[in-house]
């Protein structure tokens, strides 16, 4: 392996002051009344504060979350379309709870069907969906848990596809978490329905539940959920000044309870914390030699951009170390993984990275491939 500093770019290291520069000033989380909660950083992926991120919670209606990602991923897959349009069984009809009131003798559009899913959290409206993608509302749920797994959600497992009550039906505010920023990364074309304040069906016109969409600009997204057992929750997701910020509150005590707690979270996060970009996606940062291939060097960079999320004013004390792969022998592919970045903070560890080769090196021709082998048997640089 082979380590060495590499300069962050000139934005990390001078960041504009928002009245807390240079100060460092990052008071405690605030006091947030509910069971548990997860504030999550969307460029950054980092946890910015945490109560009980692991426990299992109910998640309720922000099962749907989950719901419209197996959505938006068969209609990705041509397996739906929006104009689509599907026959509301007996079964989803009845469906208790929220409803977007589908009627089982008219067909009701894809298009439709998620925003009643959505908008006004409608559970006949899940059920219609899962059942036209899985066949049966049972088997969706195992295609939901599955999902989940393939999204690191390593605590969570659903049985059906409208959040009620169900014994085995259980996630964490971390996994809700990583699910709302999957669902705002994979599928960006589908989020703006989440800032949707209302939705006309059937001649009935239902209002969001999330009340922050009416009180913070800032605010264009999630999902709200309640159940007698789990209380109210909600995930919300924030922007300001080109950072987004997610937060996750579960088992609140009313409507007014989840938007007032999940509002400080979110503040808490955008006010305190900057989250400057230290590399872009697929930019040379360096370069390292290659043995046995048809190019002496190959330039390193990351497939994704990088940011980190730090104290107001604390971005120019931040140090980057790049440890890559010696010795380096092709064939390489592109986006193969060679390295590892590690950022740090006042010499702890904040994230870690994979470094990337940019392009692929073939494999070079048989002297040159014999040349470097007696050179690497040697010790040879």
């Amino acid at each position: 392996m082979k380590k060495f500093t590499t300069a962050l770019v000139a934005a990390a290291l001078a960041l504009p002051s928002f009245g807390f520069a240079n100060t460092a000033f990052v008071p405690p989380t605030p006091e947030i009344a509910g069971k548990a909660y997860y504030l999550l950083d969307y460029n950054s992926q980092q946890v910015l504060a945490a109560r009980d991120p692991d426990a299992r919670v109910e998640p309720a209606s922000l099962t749907k979350l989950m719901t419209a990602y197996l959505t938006f991923k068969a209609l990705k897959e041509k397996r739906l379309s929006l104009e689509q349009t599907l026959t509301v069984s007996q079964r989803g009809w009845k469906t208790e709870g929220s409803r977007m009131f589908l009627d089982p003798k008219v067909p009701a559009k894809v298009d439709d069907l998620i925003k009643g899913m959505i908008v006004q959290s409608g559970n006949d409206a899940c059920v219609t969906l899962a059942e036209a993608i899985a066949g049966s509302e049972d088997v969706f749920g195992q295609l939901m848990t599955q999902q989940a797994q393939k999204l690191g959600m390593k605590n969570t497992q659903f049985k059906n596809a409208t959040g009620l009550p169900h014994d085995g039906h259980y996630t964490t505010v971390h996994d809700l978490g990583i699910l709302a920023a999957a669902l705002i990364r994979d599928y960006p074309e589908f989020y703006p329905i989440y800032s949707m304040k209302s939705f006309t069906y059937n001649n009935i016109k239902q209002p969001n539940r999330n009340l922050l969409l009416y009180r913070d600009p800032n605010v264009d997204g999630m999902k709200t959920g309640y159940t007698d057992s789990a209380g109210y929750n909600m995930v919300t997701s924030s922007h300001r000044d080109g950072r987004r910020v997610i937060s996750v509150v579960v088992g609140t005590a009313s409507p007014e309870a989840r938007a007032v707690e999940s509002s400080k979270l979110l503040n808490y996060g955008l006010q305190f914390f900057d989250t400057p970009k230290l590399y872009a996606a697929n930019t040379r940062v360096s370069d390292v030699s290659v043995y046995k291939g048809s190019e002496k060097a190959v330039s390193v960079g990351f497939s994704g951009d990088v940011f980190a999320t730090v104290a107001k004013g604390q971005a120019a004390k931040l140090k980057a170390d790049m440890t890559t792969m010696q010795p380096l022998i092709a064939p390489i592919k592109a986006g193969q993984v060679v390295g590892k970045l590690t950022v740090t903070l006042d010499g702890k560890p904040l994230l870690e990275r994979p470094v990337v080769a940019l392009k692929a090196v073939e494999e070079g021709g048989f002297f040159s491939r014999l040349w470097d082998s007696l050179k690497l048997m040697l010790g040879w640089k």
